[in-house]
């Protein structure tokens, strides 16, 4: 329902060591397939594209003063993310490369390395010295943010102001850059930016609440924002050998915990505003979880890991893989549930072992009915309708990761048997300082 991408993606080299694509059995051959054409669409775009979430970045918006108040930036901001048809094109919205994007295509790059699959391994510096250069401007902390203006319900958060989200996935696509190569500028920035949370977005209320802020401008209390905080700085701990970040994570982590309701689930925050139960922020927190759970080598969160896992599998799916947008409700199918339903699956296989054959009928689902043979993923699928915009934040990062990590972890017959004899360190059994830190690096 609105316009292809205007680049058409570049060939790539579509074969396996050791065997081609073609003699795969059907199911197998189409995964590796399709993350090769995903990743070509984004290398030929170079890695921009348009955001649900960009609408203010409109030069004809930004030439209008006039229109430079709440209500005005909420409609538009809500016009463009829901329209079926892209204007933004018509808008003069240019097609920009997001940080938080841009992490994740450096996490996915570093395990299809892992793999043996990526044809340039140039790419990972390249993207990483992206990374380096789009930090937040005008503070001594590394950190990041989202490069658009964002009107929520309570404030304007500015381009460029640092929140948790960008620089926990930023930080942590460094770590998993740093487990690689060992260069220790990037365990630095990783270490800068867990400080950045501890000493800016960590706060306190009479030990009743200790929560990570979503930016530095208020104390909101979001879990898996929180949840993704508490996990990084756990990580910090174990890649530095500090403990003293421990505290202040398990404190977070354990206000958020207290607000799991009986069934499994959370809201996705404690405002008024924010008491709605969605697949991808339920996803994001249970891996945060489970993160924490390794890298501070603690059973504390078991029981509220495994509730919660329930609570996902018995709610946001449908008997044809479909991953439900809410708890009680299918539509919008989204493409980011897709993607973080198959990484969470995957990610919380040993919790559930039937959680990755899951993962593989959604991945199943999201080919018959959210793949372009342009090689990207439409945005959202509708009763009556597809979105077919090719994100590239909030679609193609997200699925080139999930591909990825489907084909890393998922254990997919006839492809990963080959390789688990010789990479026994990725495809072992779980261990805190083995495989699960390179299998739980990106929350």
């Amino acid at each position: 329902m609105t316009a292809g991408p205007s680049r058409a993606p570049t060939a790539m080299t579509e074969t396996i060591p050791g065997r081609t694509i073609a003699a795969l059995g059907d199911h197998s051959a189409r995964l590796p397939d399709a993350t090769f054409k995903l990743l070509a669409y984004c290398r030929a775009n170079d890695w921009a594209g348009y955001d649900p979430f960009d609408a203010l970045n409109s030069k004809i918006y930004q030439s209008l003063p006039f229109l430079h108040f709440r209500l005005a930036r909420l409609a538009l901001t809500q016009a463009l993310k829901r329209s079926p048809l892209n204007f933004r094109s018509l808008l003069l919205v240019p097609k920009i490369q997001s940080s938080k994007g841009l992490a994740l295509f450096l996490s996915a790059l570093l395990k299809l390395s892992r793999l043996g699959l990526l044809d340039q391994e140039a790419l990972i510096e390249t993207l990483t010295d992206k990374l380096v250069s789009c930090r937040s401007p005008n503070t001594p902390y590394w950190c990041w943010g989202y490069n658009f203006d964002w009107q929520n319900r309570t404030g304007l958060v500015p381009q460029g102001m640092p929140n948790i989200i960008c620089t926990v996935f930023v930080a942590n696509a460094l770590l998993d850059a740093y487990d690689k190569c060992r260069e220790p500028r990037y365990l630095t920035m990783a270490a800068s930016a867990a400080e950045f949370l501890h000493k800016v977005l960590y706060w306190t209320d009479n030990d009743s609440v200790a929560c990570f802020s979503y930016t530095p401008l208020g104390r909101s209390q979001v879990h898996n924002a929180n949840l993704f905080g508490a996990a990084f700085l756990c990580r910090v701990s174990q890649e530095t050998g500090d403990r003293a970040w421990l505290e202040p994570a398990l404190k977070a982590a354990r206000f958020s915990v207290g607000k799991q309701h009986e069934a499994g689930s959370w809201h996705y925050g404690e405002s008024s505003t924010q008491r709605w139960i969605d697949n991808f922020h339920t996803g994001f927190d249970l891996r945060a979880l489970r993160s924490i759970a390794l890298y501070a080598e603690t059973s504390e969160f078991e029981a509220h890991l495994r509730r919660g896992l329930d609570f996902y599998r018995s709610h946001f799916f449908r008997e044809d893989g479909a991953p439900r947008y809410y708890h009680n409700r299918t539509y919008p199918i989204d493409i980011h549930s897709v993607a973080e339903s198959i990484i969470t699956l995957v990610d919380l296989g040993d919790l559930d072992p039937s959680g990755v054959s899951l993962a593989h009928s959604v991945f199943r689902w999201a080919m018959a009915n959210m793949w372009s043979a342009q090689g990207y993923f439409y945005y959202r699928k509708l009763p009556f309708c597809t979105i077919k915009i090719p994100y590239m934040r909030w679609g193609q990062a997200w699925m080139l990761l999930a591909l990825a990590t489907l084909l890393e972890k998922g254990h997919s017959p006839t492809y990963l048997d080959a390789r688990s004899t010789s990479r026994g360190d990725a495809f072992g059994p779980l261990s805190p300082r083995g495989e699960s830190r390179a299998r739980h690096g990106q929350p």
